[in-house]
């Protein structure tokens, strides 16, 4: 079972929580207030965090804020009184997993904490996001299809069109969706994530859409759905696939008029909501089936973007190592610097059946267990040499073959040349559709003027800057 941290400055409802979450078969810590809870989760490993809203010291919506950026996998639940659910709705556009308002019944919070839980374990088994915030873009790769997956997401980010991300779990959907919300004007809006494997089957409607205060039983007041917390913005539905057939014809409704009833509700609600959906099923296999709508697929796939997996990208698999030695050297206090070439050898030769997140979690693991500067091959599983047919090499199967490395090069090395190579060409490529404007240019790419302007020196491309406008 999960592991729960409780945090309430009220002793009694510490207690309270513990008990019934123990009964339950739930590991359970329990916290006075927010600083308590941080020391906690910076030495025990937690699935879910379930939080009173108002403490002294720091309280619940700082503390949301903290496990947003330090620990972005742990879902947060907020336990507030009614006359602070304005704020508990902030929160849920800011990042929190739901909330519960006090006084509550213990078979509403089972229901939210099991449902934390789950999301937690699925996600814990799909790609993470590689970077933070002001870090460089989490989308790596120089492979074709990578390239083509990239001018797709310029083109399509601003747009209002649904887009459809679809790909075997691993291979980073939920990047591709933070990529388009990113390069969006509503980026400063919110992005409400949803992950439709998580919620039982009998909650989905009301998850999606909300209820009104005695709709069912433990409907003890309103609550806004996903829908409305993205009114605005984006919302992000994963697992698309895994919604039963009968709320299917609300969504559809939804997406084409946008507008829809809250569960008991008969008021008619519209939002304005840019929708993106992600799955790793065959939608049209289950079309054939009769468990999807086919009109519903075909609104959602107005945009279809089909991610590769890992093993037919190998190219890209050199990039990935150095961008994960590096991240996890930096989070975890390391001096790692390099991978040696039979060590490199044996994950590009390797089918990744977990994809980008499989690579993520054996270089976080190397990186933690490396005795030096250089991560050897011998370090690495056995399992990586228990492939099937061997691939073609590298210099034959992608873009950084052709890239003239200096004899003895180290891997670092030839990954910044061929990272500078791909940045020297999307650069000019953006100039190029924006006519030599660096303003716009900056803004396709996804950076500030003065990065691109930094770039374009570092990379020789001053003369297209003495071309370019600023407007």
């Amino acid at each position: 079972m999960a592991h729960v941290l409780i945090v309430d400055d009220e002793l009694n409802i510490r207690r309270v929580l513990a008990a019934m979450l123990k009964r339950d078969g739930y590991e359970v810590t329990t916290a006075a207030d927010g600083e308590q809870a941080l020391a906690v989760l910076q030495r025990t490993p937690v699935q879910v965090v379930v939080t009173d809203l108002v403490m002294p010291r720091l309280g619940g919506m700082e503390l949301l804020e903290r496990v947003r950026v330090e620990y972005p996998d742990i879902p947060v639940i907020l336990i507030t009184a009614h006359g602070t659910v304005d704020s508990a709705v902030a929160a849920l556009k800011a990042g929190a997993f739901d909330y519960v308002t006090k006084p509550f019944e213990q078979e509403e919070l089972r229901k939210v904490i099991a449902k934390a839980a789950r999301a937690n374990d699925l996600e814990r088994h799909n790609v993470h996001e590689g970077t933070a915030e002001g870090d460089r873009p989490p989308l790596v790769g120089i492979s074709p299809s990578m390239r083509t997956i990239y001018d797709m997401v310029a083109r399509v980010a601003d747009s209002p069109s649904t887009v459809l991300i679809t790909g075997e779990s691993g291979t980073g959907k939920e990047l591709i969706a933070r990529a388009l919300q990113r390069g969006s004007s509503r980026r400063d809006k919110p992005l409400i994530k949803v992950n439709c494997a998580a919620i039982p089957k009998d909650l989905v409607e009301s998850e999606l859409f909300g209820y009104q205060k005695g709709a069912f039983t433990g409907a003890v007041g309103d609550k806004p759905g996903r829908f409305e917390l993205a009114d605005g913005g984006t919302l992000f539905l994963d697992e698309i696939g895994e919604i039963p057939v009968e709320i299917q014809v609300k969504l559809l409704r939804a997406l084409q008029e946008s507008e829809f009833e809250r569960v008991g509700g008969i008021k008619t609600l519209k939002v304005d909501v840019r929708l993106i959906a992600a799955t790793n099923r065959d939608l049209k296999s289950l079309i054939a089936e009769g468990r999807f709508r086919e009109d519903l697929y075909y609104r959602l796939a107005v945009v279809p973007i089909a991610l590769p997996p890992l093993r037919e990208r190998r190219e890209d698999i050199p990039l990935l190592v150095n961008h994960f030695i590096e991240k996890y050297d930096r989070r975890l206090g390391k001096s790692v610097e390099r991978i040696d070439d039979d060590a490199l050898k044996l994950l590009v030769d390797y089918a990744w059946p977990g994809n980008i997140r499989e690579l993520e979690n054996l270089m976080e693991r190397s990186v933690l267990f490396a005795d030096g500067p250089t991560i050897h091959a011998a370090s690495l599983p056995d399992s990586l040499r228990e492939t099937g047919t061997p691939p073609p090499p590298i210099a034959a199967i992608g873009p950084l073959g052709a890239i003239a490395a200096p004899s003895g090069a180290s891997m670092k090395e030839i990954v910044r040349q061929a990272q500078a190579e791909l940045e020297k060409e999307l650069i000019s490529r953006a100039l190029d559709e924006t006519g030599g404007n660096v303003t716009r240019a900056a803004k396709r790419l996804q950076i500030s003027r003065k990065s691109l302007q930094v770039k374009m020196k570092d990379l020789g491309l001053r003369d297209a800057e003495s071309g370019a406008t600023e407007e």
